[in-house]
């Protein structure tokens, strides 16, 4: 009992940063997790006690599974209403003496958790997505990398390059963060200003907005394309923000928006930008996506 209440105090937070990553979305990450446990507190004592890495046999147990959704994944989403985006993350929040008081604090915020990236991580195979995780953010060798996906090594090695190519394409260089925290401010001023002509300074002329209602409250259905044609619809969708509270706040760990309603957040706002102009919006309407964020 005392080596099993180790693992879980121990390997926990591990394995919710590992499936997040894996699968974009925490609720489903924290699923992962508990049936990862189920499973180890299912093989009899004797085998438990024969593991010779808890951690390392609960990351592969929890990546397999993660690796079996994906699979479905695709099929699933086919039936969503709208634009499938991945669950933003709020900023840290500390509960008694330090504890992490939401799940979502258990997860670390580096730049494998901002939208841009995890938006990538959706263009990719399962077996991709799995390899290059486990190896380029969590150092995972490819031997072990080999186990949880059923391929050899070099086979895993490949995958991984492949897909370090996917992300290579879709990078641009990145502005400091306090740089793109007052863009981020000078947008919420032109749009709470109605300013069509400055939230198009702030576009790139290709810029697009991607919105995540799940078909349970209103939002875009499909992608939003050029500066014009979204700065006219943030204009005219500020009248809808008349009464609600518009405040800048840490998505998934870089500058960006919440949009509240008497202390309730009904949206989250994310950010990719290029230069000095927003080449990505991604507007997270769905009230399932924003468990996290209320309280």
């Amino acid at each position: 009992m005392d080596q099993d209440l180790s693992v879980i105090t121990g390997e926990r937070r591990q394995l919710i940063n590992v499936a997040y990553r894996l699968l974009g979305s925490l609720a489903d990450a924290e699923d992962v997790v508990q049936e990862t446990y189920a499973r180890w507190y299912a093989m009899p004592a004797e085998q438990r006690e024969a593991v010779v890495s808890p951690g390392g046999w609960l990351t592969t147990v929890a990546s397999r599974i993660c690796l079996n959704q994906l699979g479905s994944a695709r099929a699933r989403r086919e039936r969503y209403v709208g634009e499938w985006l991945p669950e933003p993350l709020p900023e840290h929040r500390e509960g008694p003496e330090g504890a992490a008081a939401d799940p979502a604090d258990r997860i670390t915020l580096d730049e494998s958790v901002n939208m841009a990236f995890l938006v990538v991580l959706e263009s990719m195979t399962p077996a991709e997505r799995v390899a290059f995780i486990l190896h380029d953010v969590f150092q995972y060798p490819f031997a072990e990398v080999a186990a949880v996906v059923g391929r050899s090594a070099a086979a895993c090695r490949q995958l991984a390059t492949s897909a370090r190519r996917r992300i290579r394409a879709a990078q641009a260089p990145v502005p400091p963060t306090g740089v793109q925290a007052g863009i981020v401010r000078e947008f919420k001023r032109a749009w709470e200003a109605k300013d069509v002509r400055s939230l198009m300074d702030l576009l790139d002329p290709e810029a697009t907005v991607i919105a995540d209602g799940g078909g349970l409250v209103g939002a875009l259905l499909e992608p939003l394309t050029g500066s014009e044609w979204i700065a006219r619809a943030y204009a005219d969708s500020a009248r809808l923000i008349a009464g609600r509270t518009l405040r800048e706040c840490t998505v998934s760990g870089l500058p960006g928006l919440v949009v509240q309603q008497d202390g309730v957040t009904d949206t989250v706002i994310a950010f990719r930008i290029a230069g000095e102009r927003i080449t990505h919006i991604w507007a997270v309407r769905n009230p399932e996506k924003l468990r996290p964020w209320q309280g």
